[in-house]
């Protein structure tokens, strides 16, 4: 790996949903065409392009595939698995076992809902995917359409920021994150990166 290798994330369109959905397949809303246009031009028409094998990950990737290059879908870009935790509102979770929500959520790592995955489980396999494509596709650079705790798990990398801090950084629908990998080195580049707004 001599030279750096640049990540373009994505959060997928707007669900509208109110509950945890994580590996829960929900519809994704795309009528926001003058976003979509923006970040198509804002993004490498030279990069591979993958997403998460959700629907709403799937059909945001498609919607700014364009001429690019496309990679097979990935489960390994899903977000959490909240196991018995999907479809559930954060009352409801903190109804349910509320020392184990404040624990998932103020104090993150090894701590995962029932039946469900920890923090360090989703950055583990985000990591593997992201190796087996650097191996298989040397010298390229990437968009992946993902999810919020996704591309938080690669922000807290790329950062060194704990956890229970970067919990708190915005990852709005469309936006852009990009991460440079300079092996071994991570750098965040810009987050959450959106028309006329940018939070980094």
């Amino acid at each position: 790996m001599n030279s750096p290798i640049e990540f373009y994330w994505i959060r997928h369109g707007p669900t509208h949903c109110q509950s945890l959905y994580g590996w829960t397949d929900v519809p994704v809303d795309l009528s926001d065409q003058s976003t979509i246009n923006w970040l198509n031009s804002n993004l490498p028409h030279d990069a591979l392009i993958l997403s998460s094998d959700l629907t709403r990950a799937k059909l945001t990737a498609d919607a700014i595939e364009g001429k690019r290059n496309r990679l097979p879908n990935s489960k390994q870009l899903r977000e959490f698995n909240f196991g018995d935790w999907e479809g559930k509102s954060y009352d409801e979770i903190y109804q349910y076992d509320q020392k184990l929500a404040e624990e998932f959520w103020n104090n993150p790592g090894c701590s995962s809902p029932p039946n469900g995955e920890s923090w360090n489980d989703l950055l583990h396999r985000v990591n593997e995917c992201l190796f087996q494509l650097i191996n298989a596709n040397p010298s390229k650079n990437f968009i992946l359409v993902a999810h919020f705790g996704v591309i938080l798990s690669q922000i807290q990398q790329a950062n060194g920021t704990p956890m229970h801090q970067i919990i708190s950084q915005p990852i709005n629908n469309f936006s852009i994150t990009k991460i440079t990998l300079n092996y071994p080195h991570w750098s965040l580049e810009y987050a959450n990166k959106l028309p006329e707004l940018t939070f980094s």
